[in-house]
């Protein structure tokens, strides 16, 4: 699962920077219990399994954390069933991290590592962060490196290696007393083997294996801000956020994202939100439903593709005991719809440009103290 592999690769990689200015005193993050299940349901792959993190302080300063990641995967895409046979797997991912308070900055370190069958991850990063300007001001910097060796089912070790060098930099500003805006940057460098082993291009309608750059440079542009709209006198806050992100590479990417959220309480203890995402990309430059002709880069790959996708979601979340002070235990449920479109990558099984619906759901159990 590209997407699921991504996403851990960039774990963690949220922090500040140490600014020459005047600060307020960093905290520790709060100890933390948390247990969660996620389900992932489209195109033929179901990924589901349970999730745990713990964190606690020591001294004042020092922070243990610790997270443990399960993904059971049905795999039955088209991608899979046009070109082979539906498979099982699991991604096992474990996490350890220290956060530290040094004067008015706060230190955070972290490693991961991610296996499956024919996939191994393993990242470090780390990230500081600092408020300045009389804490009105948050500057954010982070940086992890990733080594990943891929492997293919039935070939005996390893076919390849990538390595991964993400670099990430945000302010976050309060505008009022109400509002906030924040503006983040991200750079990633991928270095070596960036394809899938199990992959097929088309060639004058012959299936071939599908041939990626062994490098890719990419960034990332996100703007966001976040209010509180509840009219004066009103029984119930509300909140509103509006997030858009733009990405850009080598291979000739761009991709926009929109989301919009509206939060509400709804009852004392109950919390509702609901928000509405949007997504498009063209296509990379070596990117081909059918290419007319070999070249020396050629790919299938529908991530790769003229695509977009957008759907709802909503989260309920409800606090079942709070002591002011001492703990707060909170249960949440969320759910996603996705649209996914895709304008020039073709079902061979009908001849016509693919799409699919998916549900992403998650349900989590947390308690601070």
């Amino acid at each position: 699962m590209a997407a699921i592999r991504n996403a851990a690769k960039v774990a963690g990689l949220v922090g500040g920077a140490i600014a020459a200015s005047s600060v307020q005193a960093v905290d520790l993050p709060e100890d933390r219990a948390e247990t969660m299940y996620h389900l992932y349901d489209g195109g033929g792959v179901i990924a589901q399994g349970p999730a745990v993190l713990i964190r606690k302080s020591m001294l004042d300063r020092v922070a243990l954390s610790g997270s443990y990641y399960v993904d059971a995967v049905s795999n039955a895409s088209i991608d899979v069933v046009t070109t082979a046979s539906k498979y099982k797997e699991t991604r096992d991912q474990a996490n350890l991290g220290l956060d530290y308070v040094v004067r008015d900055s706060l230190i955070h370190v972290s490693g991961s590592k991610s296996t499956e069958p024919d996939y191994i991850a393993n990242t470090l990063s780390i990230d500081l962060t600092q408020d300045v300007f009389g804490g009105m001001t948050t500057v954010v910097l982070g940086y992890s490196h990733a080594d990943d060796k891929v492997g293919q089912h039935g070939t005996p070790g390893w076919i390849g290696s990538a390595h991964h060098w993400q670099y990430r930099l945000g302010v976050t500003q309060i505008l009022t007393p109400r509002w906030t805006a924040s503006a983040n940057l991200e750079s990633v460098d991928d270095d070596g083997y960036l394809g899938s082993p199990y992959r097929l291009a088309r060639v004058f309608g012959t299936f071939v294996h599908e041939n990626d750059p062994t490098t890719r440079e990419s960034k990332a542009l996100k703007l966001s801000t976040t209010g509180d709209i509840t009219p004066e006198g009103a029984e119930h806050r509300r909140s509103f956020r509006a997030e858009y992100r733009y990405y850009w590479d080598t291979w000739g990417v761009r991709g926009h994202t929109l989301e919009l959220g509206y939060n509400r309480d709804i009852a004392p203890g109950w919390l509702f939100e609901s928000f509405m995402r949007y997504y498009r990309q063209n296509h990379a430059l070596f990117y081909s439903d059918n290419a007319p002709d070999q070249t020396l880069y050629v790919s299938r790959n529908r991530e790769l593709s003229t695509m977009h996708d957008f759907g709802p979601g909503a989260t309920l979340s409800y606090t079942l005991r709070s002591v002011p002070g001492k703990y707060d235990v909170k249960l949440s449920a969320s759910y996603q719809f996705i649209d996914f479109h895709y304008a020039d990558y073709t079902d061979v099984r009908t001849g016509k440009p693919y799409s699919y619906k998916a549900s992403v759901v998650n349900t989590v159990l947390s308690a601070t103290f």
